[in-house]
């Protein structure tokens, strides 16, 4: 049984790659539908292996072993190895079923593309490179996905290669990272120098043992070497996770299309920095300094973050930013040491925030591929299905009572308000008003897309972003799939539809069902590592009394009612007085002015960076290599055996007289000079 288990493990994420492979290498000779079915299949494949490995799993079946050693070094082994217990067990089944409803998804929305089996060849690989994340045992594989997740997302965001604006997303995603990255593989050198293996086991069992150790980064002044690994680990986790300051990629993400806005932003690349300090739990929980240093970062993300989702009117980039949102509020449960909170934010987020990106795809079709929300309206009578799953994705999103993301955000919020760590009372500030700020933005989209009155008849309007794009998402659809020309929106094929209800439902119970043995539990079981000094958790399970009380409960807490007021004051502001909104960014025109530009962080980067990194080889340009190598090296040793030579040939004169004068200065200097060494 356990042989076929380990086979089983090997499926998970070959099935994917083997999909991919077809799909991308014999398109031509499958044809579209056969793409589409290879690559479905394979997913579909791996989504039932996971769910057969999750129920070996709670049967409490857990490997850990190599699959390949690649390179022996010394008595140094890089492999290839899976880690199986109930953390992984639970990311494979959230990554394959919403990697299973995109493609799914994928069959409608990218129906005429041009580039159709190239697109499903790569969400295929792209799930396979998540999968490889997941299940890693030691940071060699570990790596080995962080990175293939990045390629993959570079390949997708600018899946549209002849857009400007899609090649500048995704090289700035790909530049982005790589700075997380230089940080995460530093993290990984001092791992391997301290520890002296590369295998998780290995590692945290090696690690309250170096608890104590420091480490001179320049003189005078030591660090922990716990708190440097973690933070450079973290840093790549910042990265790949969007998280402040190198958030910046993450919203231009949104000119791939909206399948892979989906997948990236839902179940795979964003949380995989998530996933990995949650791995890394052993680490993290021997140093203060590093969880302070998380929190902080997750609540300015939180907060500031879903400030900037008030001003968008591109549908896409006002979920990117509620993206960005709760990432920073996983962030913050991880720095509060909940990383089982943090993990079941990620879970319940993923069925929701998939939900919400695919809706908004729908209506995207229907709108004959425009995305500015000023430009919608009424659309709740002719697409029903996308109407009601918007609102159940928008309920779970902001935390309502009972519904899948309320379980998972209050948990947080209370985790900031019980820890003690240095940042924790700015990240309880935060995440509260963050709960405010998400409800806002969230029904400002929902009331000005599905209410109020139609103005799609108004013509296709321009986006906020100087970038902003209408009629290239889903480039190549036909009329028959959404809004003919003049035409009335109408709800979108079953292929697009299907998925959201399949979304819907865990968006409603996942939270109410999986909470109580998710948090308060021994589901995580050893996957999980939480320290006595650091005791969150227990007082979260001392406040429990079961789902049902903490949904009826929440209706007298702050949350719940700054929740309402949200939902309340966006309503007002965008059915009954949208003159008000008007009113204010123009009573307020730098605050609104520094919303659009997004705090002017592209800017800066552009700036200290890219104008920075000019100024500098235009520098070492002129100065190292115009003056100090061509000027000096080159042409000055040019000069200087010129110089010489002309000395040389004054003494070349062909009269025997000047010879023999040479001559004799020549015997004078060496006799003087044997005189003297004498």
């Amino acid at each position: 049984m356990r042989v076929d288990m380990q086979t089983l493990y090997l499926v998970v994420p070959l099935a994917p790659l083997f999909g991919a492979i077809v799909a991308g290498l014999f398109g031509r000779l499958v044809g579209r539908t056969g793409a589409h079915v290879v690559t479905i299949a394979g997913v579909a494949v791996s989504f039932i292996a996971s769910v057969l490995v999750f129920q070996d799993v709670l049967a409490g079946h857990t490997f850990n072993g190599t699959v390949y050693t690649w390179m022996t070094l010394g008595d140094l082994h890089f492999e290839v190895g899976f880690l199986v217990d109930a953390l992984t067990a639970m990311m494979m089944l959230v990554v394959t079923f919403v990697s299973l409803m995109v493609h799914v998804y994928t069959i409608g929305y990218m129906h005429d593309d041009p580039g159709y089996q190239r697109f499903f060849s790569y969400i295929s690989l792209f799930t396979f490179s998540m999968l490889m994340l997941v299940m890693s045992n030691n940071f060699l594989q570990l790596f080995f996905g962080w990175e293939a997740v990045g390629l993959v997302s570079y390949l997708l965001i600018g899946f549209w290669y002849t857009k400007e604006t899609a090649i500048y997303a995704n090289l700035k995603a790909f530049l982005v990272n790589r700075v997380g990255d230089f940080g995460f593989i530093l993290g990984i050198g001092l791992v391997l120098a301290h520890f002296g293996s590369l295998d998780y086991a290995t590692v945290f069992a090696k690690a309250p043992s170096l608890a104590r150790e420091t480490i001179t980064l320049w003189p005078g002044a030591p660090w922990m070497l716990m708190s440097v690994i973690g933070i450079l680990l973290f840093i790549g986790a910042m990265g790949k996770s969007a998280q402040f300051p190198l958030h910046v990629w993450l919203p231009d993400s949104m000119e791939g299309p909206t399948p892979i806005s989906a997948l990236i932003h839902a179940a795979t690349m964003v949380t995989a920095g998530i996933f990995m300090v949650a791995r890394m739990s052993p680490l993290y929980e021997l140093s203060d300094t590093a969880l302070s240093f998380i929190m902080v970062i997750g609540a300015i993300t939180a907060l500031f973050m879903g400030f900037l989702g008030m001003v968008q009117n591109d549908i896409k980039r006002v979920v990117a930013y509620s993206t960005l949102s709760q990432l920073g509020y996983m962030t913050v449960a991880l720095g509060a040491s909940a990383y089982s909170v943090a993990v079941f934010h990620l879970m319940t987020h993923a069925f929701f925030k998939a939900l919400l990106f695919l809706a908004a795809g729908s209506v995207i079709i229907a709108m004959h591929h425009n995305q500015d929300i000023r430009y919608m309206g009424g659309l709740k009578k002719y697409m029903p299905i996308t109407w009601v799953t918007s609102l159940i994705g928008s309920l779970a999103l902001i935390g309502t009572p009972f519904l899948s993301g309320f379980y998972s955000k209050e948990s947080i919020i209370e985790a900031a308000k019980i820890s003690h760590l240095p940042g924790a009372g700015f990240a309880y500030f935060a995440v509260l008003a963050g709960v405010f700020v998400t409800a806002f933005y969230s029904f400002r989209m929902y009331f000005l897309v599905f209410h109020g009155k139609e103005r799609f008849h108004q013509g296709h309007g321009h986006g906020n972003e100087p970038d902003a794009h209408h009629g290239h998402d889903g480039a190549g659809h036909d009329g028959a799939h959404g809004q003919d020309h003049g035409g009335q929106p109408h709800e979108t094929p079953w292929v697009v539809t299907g998925p959201l209800l399949a979304l819907a439902l865990p968006s409603l119970a996942i939270g109410y069902m999986t909470i109580e043995p998710m948090l308060f539990g021994d589901f995580f079981g050893r996957a999980i590592y939480v320290a006595d000094r650091h005791p969150v958790m227990h007082e979260l399970d001392q406040e429990f009394h079961g789902a049902m009380e903490m949904g009826l409960h929440a209706l007298t807490t702050l949350p719940f009612w700054l929740a309402a007021a949200g939902v309340g004051l966006a309503a007002f502001f965008y059915l009954k007085r949208p003159d008000i909104p008007a009113a204010i960014a123009r009573r307020f025109k730098f605050l609104h002015q520094m919303l659009l530009n997004k705090y002017w962080f592209d800017e800066l980067y552009s700036w200290v960076f890219a104008q920075g990194a000019l100024a500098l080889g235009g520098g070492l340009w002129r100065r190292g290599d115009q003056n100090v190598i061509d000027g000096f090296f080159v042409n000055g040793s040019a000069h200087l055996v010129e110089r010489f030579s002309r000395l040389v040939k004054a003494f070349q004169s062909g009269y025997i007289y000047h010879y023999a004068f040479a001559m004799l200065i020549g015997v004078f200097a060496l006799v003087t000079w044997f005189a003297r060494l004498n």
